[in-house]
């Protein structure tokens, strides 16, 4: 018997695609080309972001980025960017075919909060975190509702809601059909 089948090429596997938005809420102009450096580097290739003002916070500035990426790049843009002093933003890769999609959300106060997101962008909050809140909140019905809050990211949802909205002049993003 010979041996053609260790000559055969091997099946290469194509990186799963990814796509999501960049918000950048609020950026002091002088951390601008630094936020884009960093975005540009987690996605691989060089980024020049279209920058407008933000109302909520002058002397501030706003923009948002659709890009496409391997799957994890929601997450290693997130990353470049946290910590920063006086930057809001947040980050949102897509669900996939068989995979879950993610949300960052990052403001200077709060810091970092990531949620796994399903198909159609709802918050996923994992069984065990539920239990925790059960357990922490004992028969305290208020401090259930804190602990589920928390897990919802809602303290960073308030603190990025105005600046959400205040950009209404500027361009709508569709959301992406997944599936």
């Amino acid at each position: 018997m010979g041996k053609s089948h260790l000559n055969e090429p091997e099946e290469t596997v194509a990186a799963a695609n990814a796509r999501g938005v960049l918000y950048v809420h609020s950026a002091p102009r002088a951390l601008c080309p630094h936020i884009e450096w960093a975005a540009g580097r987690a996605l691989d290739r060089a980024l020049n972001f279209e920058w407008i003002d933000q109302p909520v916070l002058p002397g501030s500035l706003r923009t948002e980025y659709v890009w496409e990426g391997e799957r994890g790049t929601g997450a290693r843009i997130a990353s470049a960017l946290r910590g920063w002093e006086h930057l809001r933003y947040e980050v949102t890769e897509d669900a996939g075919l068989g995979t879950d999609g993610g949300r960052w959300m990052h403001t200077p106060d709060l810091g970092i909060y990531y949620a796994q997101t399903d198909t159609l962008g709802n918050t996923v909050i994992p069984e065990d975190r539920i239990r925790y809140a059960m357990e922490v909140a004992g028969s305290n019905a208020l401090e259930l509702h804190r602990e589920l809050r928390l897990a919802l990211g809602q303290a960073w949802d308030d603190e990025l809601e105005s600046f959400r909205h205040a950009g209404d002049g500027a361009r709508v993003v569709w959301l992406h059909r997944t599936g």
